[in-house]
């Protein structure tokens, strides 16, 4: 796809954000009671910037213009944020960390994977048609195999009756059977091309890499290299094209300033009968009076003032009074309105309408038809250098124009400024900066300020307390979506989280955030995560997916790791006041605790009690008041015995508790069929996935991992063409394994419940209240989806 394409497809993206936009800023302004319809909205507000996201996130990696690469990844930050926001609101109004779009989806006629387009109806008809007809096909078949076999064994029996037949009846006779061969496998050959041409058998070579896709990785590395170049390109025109600008000008930039404020002087003197007072520094200087004003308007504004003044003077304390009893009276209103709902402001909008207004403004409909390579603009760099270099020489003319205007003051008003004046400002100026400092200093205590970062980082990589985390990628998290989670709750039963759900949890409270610093900032403050399953689900691995798609830091300070290192209190506050001076100094960074419940034990076991697991507990809870939105580190707990934690300890030390699951049905389906062929097995009819995805029910990821690599050696890898794999080869190592009981699954649901949101959750459902919503909200919804399509 050429960059024309991609330049299209963000302008359809841009379209559809700025309709959304302007949806948004009208329910801002509406009031609502109804939590069905509330949620509902914001479902599908979710939905349309997850789809903007991924068509941003597509265009930002494709095109290769700096500029306009610049202007996507701000709003792409900015729709990731409200994502964020979002799914915040949602949490807070549902009382659970897991949301089910099926309803929605279906009423927005889009598929529960965004990306999947629809199937035309005559499609769909086609489609069944081949599958009848190739099924009515091997029924025939099966019925003429069947004749075949009763004339054969027929023949049989004549021929056993017959004298032995001499060499030419021999020969016939080997011919036959040579021909019919020949015959069976051609027939066999044409059987599976005409299955191959129906789409109901995979074509030859298809699990290899194309050609096609080798050449697109080809453009994409080209594509890469090209957005580097221009990058550079773009870095060195600022700087060459600012120093450009002070020479060329400078100078008319610098006499213009001087005249505009020298005119001022003169109006200000005519207008109040004296000169004006210069601005400070701090308070931005001449720039204050004079950002994007004429002289002429600068004296209508100081009239403007001189008016109100007289008028606030005029004003009595009787009508102060007055607008106070208005304000005490108005008071009870509020609480009404507070009782409807209404969506929150939000951090990331106004970036958004700011990145919107330069695309309208800039590249909506600007002409690149001569711009072919898409390097940079060298106009539009012009432009914002202007406003820097103004700012710089403005600073060097207010220090002359001050001297300038005391010298007026001396000369026409014969006035003097008192030097102890001065000296009286100076000193509260410094009284200030020292109480700050002070405080600063009781803070922020350094206990390593005598050495570098590089020989920190060195003794925790020595110490095993900073390890390197595996090259695990997110879509390495196999599992399908819940299809039925809205049906179960419509049926007041609380569905287990699917796999894919999880995975999206993660990207949102710990990749996006720790992935982008403007996120992290503004978008609601995730600063630690639990994740509690039963063991095999995969915690770790998702702790080592959250630092390969960030390029975060994982330090280790689970129980068994940190015993016997960094002895004593003091010991204890070197170690953690290293671990996160090194993990704010190189963010994002992720601190991992592993078996986390035993930081937090009811009751230590006398055999764990040499190692003193409780060392963190008071800790943790002081870390996390110490952690500010600009600190890019998040802390992640994993355990498989959360029961055995004292429960609001633990909870108070993380924020998000992510239950992950054993995989369903359709989660196995899609880990049986992708793990047997990451481990180089050959899908065939032989090997049934459905069967052994049904018979593993309750076995987690971790035993169909080990149950293939245990089937899959390397000599079985070559028997494969010989000998299809069968699921026969499987049960046998799946036996010797243990399952997750539906007694352990009730034991984390049960745990859940207890949690503050889980307790929120089952408050909500059992006391009044969201199952016996109306059905008003649902119909409302509808209408306004219907209206959004």
């Amino acid at each position: 796809m050429s960059n024309a394409m991609y330049n299209k497809m963000w302008h359809q993206t841009q379209e559809a954000l700025n309709s959304l936009l302007d949806k948004e800023s009208q329910k801002l302004v509406e009031q609502e009671k109804n939590p069905v319809y509330i949620f509902q909205m914001l479902a599908t507000f979710y939905i349309k910037y997850v789809q903007i996201f991924r068509n941003l996130e597509n265009v930002y990696d494709q095109i290769v213009h700096p500029q306009k690469r610049l202007l996507i990844r701000k709003i792409l930050d900015g729709t990731m944020g409200r994502i964020l926001e979002l799914k915040n609101d949602m949490v807070e109004l549902e009382l659970s960390e897991f949301h089910y779009f099926d309803d929605i989806l279906q009423d927005l006629k889009l598929a529960p994977k965004l990306a999947i387009k629809s199937m035309p109806f005559e499609e769909a008809i086609k489609l069944i048609q081949v599958a009848e007809r190739a099924r009515q096909g091997r029924l025939r078949a099966l019925f003429m195999k069947q004749i075949y076999l009763q004339e054969y064994r027929a023949k049989q029996a004549r021929l056993l009756g017959e004298k032995v037949a001499d060499a030419g009846a021999a020969a016939l006779r080997i011919q036959k059977v040579w021909r019919g061969f020949c015959q069976s496998k051609r027939t066999e050959r044409e059987r599976e091309e005409e299955m191959i041409f129906l789409g109901m058998n995979p074509p030859p070579l298809f699990d290899q890499v194309s050609a096609a896709i080798m050449q697109a990785e080809k453009v994409n590395l080209l594509r890469s290299a090209v957005q580097l170049r221009h990058e550079e390109g773009y870095r060195e025109a600022l700087v060459t094209i600012k120093n450009h600008l002070q020479q060329t000008e400078g100078p008319d930039i610098k006499e213009s300033l001087r005249d505009q404020i020298r005119q001022w002087f003169i109006e200000c003197r005519n207008l109040t009968g004296s000169f004006p007072e210069y601005p400070n520094v701090e308070d931005g200087g001449s720039a204050m009076i004079f950002s994007n004003k004429t002289p002429e308007q600068v004296i209508e504004d100081i009239l403007a003032s001189q008016e109100e003044e007289e008028k606030n003077k005029k004003k009595g304390k009787k009508a102060q009074k007055e607008e106070k009893k208005k304000v005490v009276k108005e008071k009870p209103k509020v609480k009404e309105e507070e009782e409807e709902w209404k969506m929150s402001r939000s951090a990331f909008l106004p970036s958004m309408k700011e990145g919107s207004d330069v695309y309208k403004d800039t590249w909506m409909n600007k002409d690149e038809s001569q711009n072919f390579p898409q390097d940079y603009d060298e106009e539009l760099i012009k432009k914002e250098k202007r406003k820097e270099v103004e700012a710089e020489i403005r600073v060097q003319v207010d220090e002359l124009m001050r001297q300038e205007l005391k010298n007026l003051k001396l000369a026409v008003n014969k006035e003097i400024e008192l030097p102890v004046r001065a000296g009286k400002k100076g000193k509260k100026k410094n009284k200030g900066k020292k109480g700050k400092r002070g405080k600063r200093g009781k803070k922020d205590k350094d206990l390593t300020a005598d050495r570098t970062i590089e020989s920190l980082f060195k003794e925790l990589v020595e110490e095993g307390l900073l390890i390197q985390a595996r090259k695990v990628n997110l879509s390495d998290y196999i599992g399908e979506y819940s299809y039925l989670g809205t049906t179960l709750r419509h049926v007041s039963i609380e569905p287990m989280p699917s796999l894919l759900d999880v995975r999206q949890l993660i990207t949102l409270y710990g990749i996006l955030p720790l992935g982008s610093a403007a996120v992290h900032e503004k978008a609601p403050l995730v600063k630690s995560l639990l994740l509690a399953g039963p063991s095999g689900v995969g915690k770790k691995m998702l702790v080592h997916t959250i630092c390969t798609e960030t390029g975060a830091n994982l330090f280790n300070l689970s129980a068994a790791n940190i015993a016997g290192k960094y002895p004593g209190k003091n010991g204890l506050q070197m170690m953690l006041h290293m671990v996160f001076k090194v993990a704010r100094q190189l963010q994002p960074s992720v601190v991992w605790i592993e078996d986390t419940e035993k930081t937090f034990y009811k009751k230590v076991p006398n055999n764990e009690k040499m190692n003193d697991p409780k060392r963190l507990k008071k800790q943790l809870p002081k870390i996390l008041k110490l952690l500010k939105p600009d600190d890019r580190i998040l802390i992640v707990g994993t355990t498989q015995r959360p029961f055995d934690a004292e429960l609001q300890s633990f909870c108070r030390a993380y924020q998000k508790i992510i239950l992950v699951p054993r995989p369903d049905y359709a989660s196995r389906y899609v880990l049986w069929k992708q793990i047997i062929q990451r481990n180089g097995g050959v899908l065939t009819k032989a090997l049934n996935i459905s069967c052994l995805a049904k018979v593993t029910d309750g076995f987690t990821q971790g035993n169909i991992v080990r149950v293939v690599k245990g089937v899959l050696t390397d000599r079985r890898i070559r028997q494969q063409i010989q000998k299809p794999l069968t699921p026969a080869e499987f049960i046998p190592l799946i036996a010797g394994m243990n399952p997750v009981y539906k007694e352990e699954e009730e034991c984390f649901k049960n745990w859940y419940a207890k949690t503050p949101l889980g307790r929120k959750r089952v408050l909500a459902l059992t006391v009044g209240g969201r199952e016996k919503e109306t059905e008003k909200g649902k119909k409302k919804g509808k209408k306004e989806r219907k209206k959004n399509v």
